[in-house]
Formats: C-alpha cells, sequence, structure tokens
C-alpha cells in the first residue's frame, strides 16, 4: 500500500464508532465491508480502502491529527447527536469538521451542566473513558435534604446502587443554608446520573449539578454555558499522558474556528434576567 496500513478495527475506533473489540464484534457480525467485500478480523486498510459499515460508507483520513474541544454545557441540552423529541443537543455548537467527527469524552445528562470534552481520536476518547484510566470527575452539586456526618460517612464508603457499588472519593463543603446546600463531590466512574442516585440514596434530591473538573482540567473562566474553546498542544498532549496511551500528532483549529472562537467570547454570557449555576 501506498500509505500506511492499520488494522480496521483500529480505524473504525478511531473515528468514534465504539471500542476496538467492540467494532471486532461487528466485523464478526458482518456489519462491515471493504472495498465490496465483507470485512473479516486481521484486515488492513489505508486511506484509499471504500470502508461501509451497515452499508453507509465511511471515510478513512490518512495520518490524522487530533483536535480536542472543551464545552461548557448548560442545562437542558441532550449529549447525544440527535434527539427525536428535537431537543438542542450539545453538538450543535460545535466547529464543523472537513472530515472525521467530535466524539465525546464521556455525557453529562438533560439537566447538568458543566465540563464536557470532545476529541477527533476515537482511541483517546475510549481510554480517557475506561475504568482503568482512574480519572476523577468533580462535580458541584447542591442538595436538598438532611444530610449528617453519618450521611456524609455513607457516601465515602460506598453505596450498593443497581449497577454495582458507588462512592464519592471526595466530599467538600461548599456552603449554603437550611435544607439547601452546596457540597463537591469528586467519583471515578462516569457512570449514568451516579452523582444524583448516591444522594437519591440517601433521600436527597438534587436540585443542581455541574461538573467543574475532568482529571486536571477544568472550565476556563472566560468560557461561559454555550461556549467552547480549543485545546492546545500541550494541553492534548497531557489527556495523552493521563490516558496512559501514547501521543498523536495534534492538528491547529482552523483561521474559521479561531475567528468564531473569539467571537463568542465578545457575546454576553448569559441572557438577561435568567439565572445560570
Amino acid at each position: 500500500m501506498a500509505d500506511s496500513d492499520e488494522k480496521l478495527q483500529k480505524v473504525l475506533a478511531r473515528v468514534g464508532l465504539g471500542s476496538r473489540r467492540e467494532m471486532e464484534r461487528w466485523i464478526e457480525q458482518g456489519r462491515v465491508s471493504v472495498n465490496g467485500e465483507p470485512a473479516t478480523l486481521g484486515d488492513r486498510v489505508d486511506s484509499r480502502a471504500r470502508i461501509q459499515v451497515d452499508g453507509k460508507p465511511m471515510a478513512v483520513e490518512a495520518k490524522p491529527k487530533t483536535r480536542v474541544i472543551l464545552y461548557h454545557k448548560p442545562p437542558q441540552e441532550i449529549s447525544t447527536r440527535k434527539d427525536p423529541q428535537g431537543r438542542r443537543t450539545v453538538f450543535e455548537r460545535l466547529p464543523k469538521l472537513k472530515s472525521g467527527r467530535w466524539i465525546s469524552i464521556g455525557r453529562l445528562d438533560f439537566n447538568t451542566s458543566g465540563l464536557l470534552l470532545f476529541t477527533t481520536d476515537g482511541d483517546l476518547a475510549n481510554a480517557l473513558m475506561h475504568p482503568s484510566a482512574n480519572i476523577e470527575r468533580e462535580y458541584m452539586v447542591r442538595v436538598n435534604g438532611a444530610v449528617t456526618e453519618d450521611t456524609l460517612k455513607v457516601l465515602r464508603q460506598g453505596v450498593m446502587l443497581e449497577d454495582g457499588m458507588a462512592r464519592f472519593t471526595d466530599i467538600q463543603d461548599g456552603g449554603g443554608e437550611g435544607r439547601n446546600h452546596w457540597y463537591y463531590v469528586v467519583i471515578m466512574e462516569g457512570r449514568t446520573r451516579e452523582v444524583r442516585r448516591l444522594w437519591e440514596s440517601q433521600d436527597c434530591a438534587v436540585s443542581r449539578l455541574k461538573r467543574t473538573r475532568y482529571g486536571n482540567v477544568f472550565i476556563p473562566s472566560k468560557v461561559k454555558q454555550g461556549q467552547w474553546v480549543e485545546m492546545d498542544r500541550k494541553e492534548i498532549r497531557g489527556l495523552y499522558r493521563m490516558a496512559g496511551i501514547d501521543s498523536k500528532p495534534v492538528a491547529s483549529a482552523t483561521r474559521q474556528d479561531k475567528e468564531r472562537m473569539e467571537r463568542q467570547f465578545k457575546k454576553r454570557a448569559r441572557p438577561r434576567g435568567r439565572r445560570l449555576l
């Protein structure tokens, strides 16, 4: 082959369709074809290969470079690409890509705000989301209910939820009055509604929830809700180290994306009269 070829499952994983192991299952199930023929495990492809998944063509980019976006998600945006109910998705505000697609590194539920990362590298996304990476996720949460020291002790030690044991590795008091109180909590996994379910297990309701940190990445103060910022080479290499995988070449934002990024910072951070977390 004229340019470097790669294992088919690696290429499929890199564009964000799933993990390599999952892509191997897709190949075994006959969902993938290469150059008009059913794919088999062990196939290698280059940028000239005609790949189809479930009958739909998929482009293969030669020597792709990584981009990463940090997005400050507002409440009431859904973390999927499309929504049957017509709700706004987190992908709608992101810059358009000429090739490939943005892959979400984890999700936030509909009513949760805060930090979301998107990348063009599926390997990086999968590595950062894998439980073995042991990456901290920190949230700021407002809790309604009677929270005692015994409650906090139970949440630190662990609670058996329907999908297994879960706990906060750290809980810090964030202040507040009466039954509405703020806490900073840390979890090591990204299970669905895990923070809310932990508090609900102790008869406490979560009224506000915001992710403030993913590993060593925080939301820059200039990035308001609904805004995004492109991470630079140093920051992206830090993500590869955090994920425990080899770093790949990093792409620079296009001139148009840089201009769009700067324009959004000049706009009003939020509509008048609306109070946001």
